[in-house]
């Protein structure tokens, strides 16, 4: 059923959902559009109009061939939302969704595209702040590519500035998806345009491995580890490539590649990548660490057998992944003992089977350690046995002297 939109645009057709609300297929004076329309909840608030309006010029400012352009931004009565460029083509989602992996020559070209509309966005000043495969949709009209990509289109600027309002996300609360945040917005700074060149880091070895480097989960744990682990290596792509990622991924902001020199330096692996297939590399799977024995939910239910997917990560413990592909995510800002492992005695919840990569290096890290513990452990007991093996026979002499056992004596007073 058709409606409209302002006085100039009508909404046809429904294309997707989100948590920040709807997109329709609809019609405007130049033809054919897509109409972001935000939740209703989201139009009512004033101070967000009021902001939606401020970012007016910044958003229509942004023109570049690998950026969805947005024409106008409408605010009528309830109404509220973004009218942009219809891209005949399908997200990067539903290709991985499909293919599971990427060439290189491929996953490189995309997210090239992409780091070169992000230059130009954090050229205007305006931070993207969710870049992920959800938001990148392929032009599939346009001239194909290195390793026959279709031409890449970042999508969804400005709409998560526009909801992290401070009467909406408190000073405890981030906005974002947990597989693609970086360390610092984790650690509650304030988002840089470095914060994009993670997520497009992280969405480039998505692309490469089939999962992201530190999903998979509960969203406390990934938070964790993107603050605390490195990165897995990937074998089976030039050392070139691997250095760009791991300078992507870096903890700290500065030491990352702006998005210009991102898309010039993937740009120049293109010839070395031609031909070679997509990586043959370990799966997640069932399997746990030696130390973090997996605990079945005594009461399955149809929502905690399920297996979710990769970069599809649940906010509530036990429930399914969102289908709607939410953009945007609010979640606790973890504290300090928590992203550091919570301190000792603190109850866990159980791993799934998605949090594991047999092979991975944060698997042999984690039994390393627990080798490690083990070993102390082991010489702590020996050293113990051998204190209680002296103190025993000092009670004995003493007690042949007719003397009293003074130390212990002392060791029992309050």
């Amino acid at each position: 059923m058709a409606r409209k939109i302002g006085s100039r645009y009508t909404a046809h057709q429904i294309l997707g959902r989100g948590s920040a609300g709807t997109v329709w297929l609809g019609e405007g004076p130049e033809g054919p559009v897509a109409i972001k329309l935000l939740r209703e909840d989201l139009a009512s608030d004033q101070e967000l109009v009021g902001r939606f309006v401020q970012e007016r010029t910044a958003l229509l400012g942004l023109d570049h061939p690998h950026v969805v352009s947005v024409r106008d931004l409408v605010v009528d009565g309830n109404d509220l939302a973004l009218v942009m460029d219809l891209v005949r083509g399908t997200d990067l989602r539903t290709r991985l969704d499909r293919e599971r992996r990427l060439s290189p020559e491929a996953a490189v070209a995309i997210v090239a595209d992409i780091a070169d509309g992000l230059a130009a966005a954090h050229s205007a000043g305006v931070v993207h702040r969710d870049v992920k495969p959800e938001n990148i949709l392929l032009d599939m009209q346009g001239p194909l590519g290195p390793g026959s990509s279709h031409p890449a289109l970042l999508t969804d600027f400005g709409v998560a500035k526009l909801i992290d309002t401070p009467r909406r996300t408190r000073a405890t609360k981030i906005i974002g998806t947990p597989d693609y945040l970086a360390p610092e917005i984790i650690e509650g700074l304030p988002p840089r345009a470095s914060v994009d060149i993670y997520a497009l880091a992280t969405v480039l070895y998505e692309l490469l491995a089939g999962f992201t480097p530190f999903g998979g989960g509960h969203p406390g744990a990934v938070l964790r580890r993107h603050v605390t682990e490195t990165v897995v290596p990937l074998p089976g792509i030039p050392d070139e490539l691997w250095q760009l990622l791991v300078q992507c991924l870096a903890k700290a902001p500065a030491s990352r590649l702006r998005a210009s020199e991102l898309g010039d330096r993937l740009r120049e692996q293109l010839p070395h990548l031609a031909g070679i297939p997509p990586l043959d590399v370990d799966e997640p799977d069932d399997e746990t660490s030696e130390d973090e024995p997996y605990e079945e939910d005594p009461h399955p239910t149809a929502a905690t057998s399920a297996t979710p997917r990769r970069g599809a990560v649940p906010l509530v413990p036990g429930s399914s992944p969102d289908s709607n592909r939410d953009t945007h995510t609010s979640m606790r800002v973890p504290a300090p003992d928590e992203l550091a492992g919570g301190p000792r005695g603190t109850a866990r919840a159980p791993r799934t089977a998605a949090e594991r990569r047999p092979g991975s290096a944060r698997h042999k890290s984690t039994t390393e350690a627990v080798r490690r513990r083990r070993l102390k452990l082991g010489a702590a007991a020996i050293v113990l046995a051998a204190a209680v093996g002296v103190g025993g026979w000092l009670a004995t002499s003493s007690g042949d002297d007719g003397s009293a056992p003074q130390d212990t004596k002392q060791s029992s007073q309050p």
